[in-house]
Parts: C-alpha cells; structure tokens; sequence
C-alpha cells in the first residue's frame, strides 16, 4: 500500500490555510487535514490597500513545519491564490515597494483610459478577459504614472503565488492559469501580449514565459534537510477549484463561492465574439488546454463585509433568520462598482436601495436577505448569458468552495436558474491544487481522472428548483417584463 502526503497552501483574500492531503494509491482513498488556518485581510500602508506578505509566508512556513514536527514525509507542495496582484523584486531578488492589493483606488479612471486609448474591442481581442477595474494592466499602468521611481528599480514581477513559491524555493516562475487573470497574456499566444505590456508603462523583462500547471518550480529543504519539490499547480484559486468541481458533461456549469463568486463553464476553445466582450465573459485559463469562460460576480464579500460591521459572530443563525423573511423585498446590483470597497458595506448596501426607491434594509438579517437574493438573481443573469454564448441551456450547476455551505443561498440558486443545484466539494481549490500534484507525481492521468476521485470520496447535496417560491416568479416575471419591452421597443 503506498500512501502519498502533499500540501496545499490555499491563500483567499479573507483567510489562508495548509492542507495535509493524504493518498492511498491501491484504493484511491483521498483524505483532507487542516495543519493551520490563519486570518488574511487588507492592511493600510502609506495609504494605500497593500497584503502583508511577510505574515502570509510566515504563516505558510509554520504550516508546512507542524506537517514535519509529526514526521510526515512531505512528497510535495503547491500554492494557490486570487489573482491579478503582484509583487516586485530588484535584481537581487528583494521587494520593491509595497504589495498593493486589487481593492486599492489606485486604478480609478485608467481602465476607462485604455479604452479610450487602446479600444476596447482591442483590448478583448487579444487577451479574452473581462474588464474589471483592478486587472494588473491598470494596476501596473497605475504604477508606472504615480511611482516611476519605483520601476527603475525593478527586475521581475511575480504574481502572488509565484511570489510565494520563490520565497520557498528561490526560484522564478509565472504560472499560466494565474498570468491570465492580468489581462496580459495574448489568448492566442499564451504568452505576454506585446502591445497590452507597452500600454502600461513597464519592461517586458518583468515576466518570463508563463507555464502550465505541474511543473516542478524547485525544491523546499524542511527542517529536517529534505529537498521537498514545489509544484506549480493552477495557482489561481478559482482554476483550482474547477479542476474539483465534478462537471459530469459538457452541459454542467461551475460557481466557484467564496469572496469572490465566479460562474462558467469549460471550454477548449475561447468565446471572443462581439456578444462575449458585451456581456464582459472571460476567457481565463485552466489545466490541460481548457479555458474558463467565466463571469466573475462580487460574491460573498458583501456578506463578510455585513457581518463585521453589525458584530455577527454566530453565522447559521444569521442565515436562519434572514430565511424567515420575504424574498425580494429590496435588491441590489452586486457588481456595481460601489460595493468593491466602499467605508462602509452596509451604509452602501441601504443607499443603494434609498436610491432606487425601495425599502431599506437596516438589520443585519435583512441586509443578508438583501445580498442572498441579490446574488440568486445575478446568478441566473449571468447563468442566462453564459447558456446564450454557447449556444444551448445548461442542465445542472455545481456549486464549490466555501459558500456551497450556504444551503439557503443554494436553494435561491435553484429556484432563480430554475435547474438543479448540486453543492460540494467545500474545499474545491484545496482539491485542485493536491490533483495536480498528484498528477505531476504520476498517481493520476488527467482532470477528469481527479474527478472521479473527488466524486468517489466527496459527498454532493442536490438542490431541487422549486417554481413555486417567491423569488422562482419573481424572476419570471422580470423575464416576462423584459420580454415585452423588447418585442415592444
């Protein structure tokens, strides 16, 4: 009986935690342990947003030292993380100015300028990603106009996962899935788009050649001496966890929840049309050859927002209560840029609804029911779009990652995309990074080999669409308004 131990450092932009996964290679027996869990949150430096890296590898180094301390050979390790954010290194290898985190205002007002300046449909065409605000192409435009000194110091840029693993290892590497998140890399290249990379203002020789996932960056000597290898896995989270996700065909889309929600499904070739770049789909990149054309939805970072500032500490009650209210009563657009960061999720949330005349949510039960029904709503939005892009409806959904815990969110779910709702794996991108481990250790072949494992030792709860609840005909009915305006117009 063989058993193989890897760790997962799976980093989200609220938490961090390493992961022992255990192996059994005879019965194909996968098992999670949680080493150690730590809080990540957004810290003010010289008045910017910035992550303290330096207390985020320190808690990856204790991690990884508790899995030694109870003699456990290590056979490998790989890091995940958000995307979009970096970190720059001189050419000794040292930190150059801070880490800037994507919710800083730094960028307000320079995507409008690359397209005004660049065009937008030229923008899309060679890269395939979405437009948000925060992408690194504007963050490294932004940086470039507000810090010149800065760039003259600087040798290489390092996404925050390759950040990581160069701390451990000492070597440099740009892992693909992550580079696609800056809107950088050329969609029919896969490498750093020439013209996207002028626009901003910095050198080329900042990045190397991105690769795929499950190479071998270089190795982690442990306290006790063992060269350890550092595999670069699909370090971006969201690549990760859809490597979990169980997609049984090809008419299954994901929702990867968390902080961030992220719905879409896998394709082998991109969506670049006119109608994806309308609807602002993205084009990121997966394991294998597979892109995820996804749409990215602001989540549940509204909620943990929500949750601090009204002093909730007791989350399955919160939810409880808030099921008891009516559905639809007050609505918002999560993905208004309002909500990215704003002084006070809540103040925003009530002037928002103050706004657009309808009733004010004022505790924390209605702000939830305000937020959860918000999210339903945009989910079967983004889920109408995404089925419209390729064509043909999906036929079910599967929810990953931390929010599928949410059993009420799951239901409105159902009942707004009208189809059936299967939540888990919870540790989705924890999974996803221990699978291509595995596969680069050679105790898998392929994604959709991981997926039987993950199926095989991973309970899934299916979520039933009821037509009947209140937020099913209310969604009907805007259908039905939206209809009639249209056949109207």
């Amino acid at each position: 009986m063989t058993f193989r131990h890897c760790v997962a450092v799976d980093l989200g932009a609220s938490s961090g935690r390493v992961m022992l996964a255990r192996y059994n290679s005879d019965t194909r027996a996968l098992s999670l342990r949680e080493i150690h869990r730590f809080v990540n949150c957004l810290q003010k430096q010289e008045g910017k947003e910035t992550w303290d890296i330096d207390r985020l590898e320190a808690e990856i180094r204790t991690g990884l030292n508790k899995v030694c301390e109870e003699g456990i050979r290590i056979d490998s390790i790989g890091i995940d993380t958000w995307g979009v954010d970096y970190v720059l290194l001189d050419d000794r290898g040292e930190r150059v100015g801070l880490p800037v985190a994507y919710r800083d205002g730094r960028t307000d007002g320079v995507m409008a300028r690359a397209v005004e300046q660049l065009g937008k449909a030229e923008i899309y065409g060679r890269s395939g990603i979405q437009f948000l605000p925060f992408n690194t192409l504007y963050q490294l435009r932004a940086l470039a106009e507000q810090q010149p000194e800065l760039v003259e110091m600087v040798a290489h840029a390092l996404l925050i996962p390759d950040y990581l693993s160069y701390r451990l290892t000492g070597n440099l590497n740009w892992e693909y899935t992550n580079a696609t998140t800056t809107q950088l890399v050329n969609i029919n290249t896969d490498n750093w788009d020439e013209r996207l990379l002028a626009w901003t203002g910095v050198p080329r020789t900042w990045f190397g050649t991105p690769t795929h996932p499950g190479n071998v960056v270089g190795h982690w000597i442990c306290p006790e001496g063992n060269a350890i290898p550092v595999v670069a896995v699909a370090s971006h989270d969201t690549a990760s966890a859809v490597i979990a996700a169980p997609l049984a065909d090809q008419d299954a889309a994901y929702l990867s929840s968390g902080t961030w929600s992220l719905m879409g499904f896998e394709s082998k070739t991109p969506y670049t049309s006119e109608q994806a770049l309308a609807a602002n789909i993205t084009n990121e990149g997966g394991a294998e050859g597979r892109y995820r054309v996804l749409k990215n939805i602001m989540g549940l970072w509204l909620l943990q927002r929500v949750l601090k500032e009204q002093n909730v500490s007791d989350l399955p009650q919160l939810i409880a209560d808030t099921a008891k209210l009516s559905a639809c009563r007050s609505l918002i657009n999560p993905n208004d840029d309002r909500f990215i960061n704003p002084a006070h999720m809540s103040a925003e949330i009530q002037a928002a609804c103050l706004e657009t005349g309808q009733p004010v949510p004022s505790s924390a039960a209605e702000l939830a029911r305000c937020i959860f029904d918000s999210l339903a709503l945009l989910y079967a939005d983004v889920l109408e779009e995404l089925s419209a892009l390729r064509g043909r409806p999906f036929t079910r959904l599967h929810i990953v990652g931390g929010g599928c815990q949410n059993q009420l969110l799951n239901q409105l779910c159902a009942d707004a995309c009208g189809i059936t709702v299967v939540a888990g794996p919870v540790e989705a991108s924890t999974l996803g990074n221990i699978g291509i481990q595995l596969m680069t250790l050679d105790e898998l072949t392929s994604v959709d080999d991981f997926r039987t494992v993950v199926t095989d030792n991973y309970r899934m709860t299916p979520f039933t669409p009821n037509p009947c609840h209140e937020i099913a005909r209310y969604r009907a009915q805007f259908q039905q308004t939206r209809l009639t305006k249209e056949l109207c117009a």
